[in-house]
This record gives structure tokens, C-alpha cells and sequence, in this order.
């Protein structure tokens, strides 16, 4: 077997250390908006109860937590692809075009890796392969 085709092989592997990486880092933002750890937000410790920002961070923490698990990755993806498309064009694109001035990068890459990971699924290292709630990727 040739090197590339290793390489190849340990792709749904790979999804898997880049979907719990990701999930991770995102439910970083939802601890920090909800409990302000392991960083308060700025201007105050944690978002005011029932505000939207406050709904967000439930859906970060929530969501980071089933994307971590692989848990309903497919739809728990795709909810949060659209919260961060619409997180990017409220809160970022009012303040100008470029993602790197307005501070919008995070927030794109998010909805697209969800977007990304809702047609995807998974990977192998999730519960919703062990649960046999993920079809096999086409080779």
C-alpha cells in the first residue's frame, strides 16, 4: 500500500480529531458567555440571562458538547452553521466588509465547518457511529 493510500485511509480518522478539536475550541465560547470561564466577556463577566447572546452561548456550550460526543452531529452541525452565519452578519458585517478588520473570521469558518460536517457526518470516533446513526462516507 502505497503512502498516499495510508494517508488516504486515515481520513475518517482525521474528521474525527478535527470535529472534536473544533467542538472544543467552540464550546471555549460557550463557557465564556455563559459562566465566564475560562475568560470573562468583554465588559462583564457572563451575557445578562435570557439576552440573545445568552441564548447563543447555550446553543455554543450545548451544541460544542454533541459535536464533541458526536452525538446528532448531523442536525446539532447544521443548527449551528446557521446561528453562525447569522452571528457573522449582525454582530460582524455592520462593521465593514473584511472578515479580518470586523473580526469575523472565527465566525465564518464555524458556519462552514458545521455546514461542512452536517453532509459529512461524524467520522469514525463518534457516538453516532457506534450508535450505527452515521452512514459509512462513499469511497
Amino acid at each position: 500500500m502505497s503512502i498516499e493510500a495510508r494517508w488516504r485511509s486515515a481520513a475518517p480518522y482525521i474528521l474525527s480529531v478535527l470535529r472534536i478539536v473544533a467542538a472544543l475550541m467552540f464550546l471555549s465560547f460557550g463557557t465564556m458567555i455563559l459562566f465566564g470561564w475560562p475568560t470573562a466577556m468583554p465588559g462583564g463577566n457572563s451575557a445578562p440571562v435570557m439576552s440573545q447572546t445568552w441564548v447563543g452561548g447555550w446553543l455554543e456550550f450545548a451544541g460544542g458538547v454533541l459535536l464533541a460526543l458526536g452525538l446528532c452531529t448531523r442536525p446539532t452541525a447544521f443548527i449551528l452553521s446557521g446561528m453562525m452565519a447569522v452571528a457573522y452578519f449582525q454582530f460582524h458585517a455592520p462593521h465593514g466588509p473584511w472578515p479580518a478588520a470586523n473580526m469575523g473570521t472565527p465566525a465564518i469558518l464555524y458556519c462552514f465547518l458545521w455546514l461542512y460536517f452536517s453532509a459529512a457526518g461524524a467520522g469514525v470516533w463518534s457516538l453516532d457511529a457506534l450508535l450505527g446513526k452515521q452512514k459509512a462516507a462513499p469511497s
